[in-house]
This record gives C-alpha cells, structure tokens and sequence, in this order.
C-alpha cells in the first residue's frame, strides 16, 4: 500500500468530510485496467501533497454506500472535496498534470 489512504464506507466521514482538508478521492476496482494506470499518478500526489490534503482511495467493490450517495457509474472516478462538499470531478483516465492542476487549485495554490 502506498501513501494514498484506503477510504471505506465506515470511514469516510471521518476522513473527508470531518478532516478540514481537502480531500481527491479516486474511485477504484481490482479488475479495472484504467484504475492501474492511474494509480502511480494518485500516489504521487498523495506523497506530494500528505500535508495539505487527504489523498484517498475506494474500492468500489468493497465500499458501497459512498459510491451510491455519489453517483459513481464509471471507475476510474476522482472526486474533489472541499468542506465537504464535491467541488469537481474526473471521470476516466485524466493526465497527471490535469489532476494536480485541480489539487492545486482546491488548496489554493496556483
């Protein structure tokens, strides 16, 4: 496991929406082949970015309810939470640039 953190159902209230920080969420499954290729980039911005936001990640096979309550149809899915609410979203493989550009701009930092 990397530096992303494993959100699950049980925890995401405590982790996204309760942390104060922004948060990306990046909505996953085993079996999903465009899941893999993103996930080094989601790792990455998790090391990057550890101190200024929760870099998190669902297995939507294991997790149910948060992906429901969030319309999640396509993995891969990144949400982007600020004070707990969905402020954007990427559906599909994204480059990296795209993603930190959004991280970015949800800390504040562009």
């Amino acid at each position: 496991m990397g530096m992303a953190k494993e959100i699950t159902d049980a925890n995401f209230e405590e982790e996204i929406i309760k942390s104060g920080k922004p948060a990306l969420i990046d909505f996953w499954a085993v079996w999903c082949g465009p899941c893999r290729m993103i996930e080094p980039i989601i790792e990455e911005l998790a090391e990057r970015y550890k101190d200024k936001a929760v870099i998190g990640k669902m297995n939507v096979d294991e997790n149910y309810n948060v992906p429901v309550q969030y319309g999640i149809r396509a993995i891969p899915t990144i949400l982007f939470f600020k004070d707990g609410e969905v402020v954007d979203r990427v559906v599909g493989v994204a480059p990296a640039a795209v993603l930190e550009e959004k991280l970015k701009k949800l800390i504040g930092e562009n």
